[in-house]
């Protein structure tokens, strides 16, 4: 049996609710974003994690003789995914296309 989806929906168990009602319906904080909260991510907690006292090492290592740096995107990227050099420097596939 084919089914037309385009066709309009019909059953008995449908509800037919006004907005106002929908409306009533909803908490009233639903779509509110505190702004001083959205201006400052640091402000969210992971739950269960207190990271405020770890340190991050991280190790910046030198470009290597097979990388470039794109021109376009600033991305490191190995020797083969070179496209060509430009007018302001290297510029990868990814970028040229």
């Amino acid at each position: 049996m084919a089914t037309d989806y385009d066709a309009p929906r019909k059953s008995d168990d449908d509800n037919n609710e006004s907005i106002e009602a929908l409306k009533a319906r909803r908490p009233d904080n639903a779509g509110s974003i505190d702004s001083e909260d959205a201006d400052n991510p640091s402000s969210f907690d992971l739950p269960g994690a207190d990271l405020s006292n770890v340190e991050l090492d991280v190790v910046v290592l030198p470009p290597q003789d097979d990388e470039f740096t794109c021109m376009s995107c600033f991305l490191v990227k190995h020797r083969s995914q070179l496209d060509h050099d430009g007018a302001d420097g290297p510029i990868c596939r990814d970028c040229a296309a």
